[in-house]
């Protein structure tokens, strides 16, 4: 397994719709992000900023934002549009992180 760290940004005031619409996340994503290897996913939330980060493991080097030519993804990145900082295509505007420790 290989762990990934990305940063994402919602817009203030957002932060109650975001978990709500996570609480309640598709079967379809849940099982397509399964599928592709995603594991131990979670987004922490930072008040201060509005800034989103995201940890997940990965069965290989991919994340589940490599998908986007999985239809249902375009659902729900044009679902989350108007919470999230977003590219053209509604995919959220994702910065990856290196990281730089870790402790088992």
């Amino acid at each position: 397994m290989t762990m990934i760290a990305f940063k994402m940004k919602l817009k203030p005031g957002a932060k109650e719709e975001y978990a709500k619409r996570h609480q309640a996340l598709w079967p379809e994503v849940k099982a397509l992000l399964k599928a592709r290897g995603v594991s131990n996913y979670s987004i922490f939330y930072d008040a201060e900023t509005d800034i989103l980060f995201a940890v997940q493991e990965v069965e290989k080097t991919i994340s589940a934002y490599n998908t986007a030519h999985e239809a249902i993804l375009h659902t729900w990145w044009n679902y989350m549009a108007d919470i999230m900082d977003v590219n053209a295509d509604n995919s959220p505007v994702i910065v990856n992180l290196e990281q730089v420790f870790h402790l088992d």
